[in-house]
This record gives C-alpha cells, structure tokens and sequence, in this order.
C-alpha cells in the first residue's frame, strides 16, 4: 500500500473517531474496523514514507507512529470502546503528532510534485 494511501486510512479513521466521540455511545462494531484498518496502515506507513522521502524526519514518524499504534492497539484490546475511550484517543498526544507529521509529509511531497511539473514545462 502506498504512503497516500496509508495516510488516508488513518485520516478517514481519525473522521470516524471524531463523529464517534460525540455519539455517546458505549461501544460500536463500526470503530473497531476503522481502529484495526488503522492499525494495519501505520504497521508500514514508515517504510512506504521512505520510498518517496529521505529525510531525518523519518525517525520522527516511526516514533509517532509506533506510539499511536500503541495507543490504538490498546485501545482495540478492550472488550467495549466506548465514545469516552476514543474521546480520550482523540485528544492523545501522539495521534495529535502523528496527523501533523502526516500533514507536513503531505505538504513536502505536494511542493515537490509542484516544483518537478515547473522544471519540466519550463
């Protein structure tokens, strides 16, 4: 899978999250497939970033993503996951590090797509 689509998963996933939180609901089949599907996607979002990137910044992203899997998994591991419980996910600092380093990745990579079409049409 590629880096995009690695980073959407876990976009679309944060999405669900957040409609989640706010249902109040104490626990949902739906979230699990968002949480594991997740999980998957950030078990090789490091390597997939390291076809398109070479940057120290990687260290970065393997930290915050290994952290967030580990908060996910725990998550993943309850019998019941509650709105509370992924309200909490929401707020967690290393998911919060994670979509930024995501975003950062998604903007660099974006610059570089622009800065390689100019040099070829110019």
């Amino acid at each position: 899978m590629k880096l995009a689509d690695r980073c959407s998963v876990v976009e679309e996933c944060y999405e669900f999250m957040l409609a989640y939180a706010a249902q109040g609901v104490a626990d949902g089949v739906e979230i699990r497939e968002y949480l594991a599907k997740a999980a998957d996607s950030l078990k090789g979002i490091s390597a997939a970033a390291r076809e398109e990137i070479d940057s120290p910044f990687l260290t970065v992203l393997d930290r915050d993503a290994a952290d967030s899997l580990a908060a996910i998994e725990l998550v993943l591991s309850q019998p019941a996951i509650s709105s509370q419980l992924i309200d909490n996910l929401n707020a967690s600092i290393h998911l919060r590090a994670l979509l930024t380093d995501l975003f950062l990745i998604d903007e660099v990579l974006k610059a570089r797509q622009g800065a390689e079409a100019r040099l070829s049409a110019g």
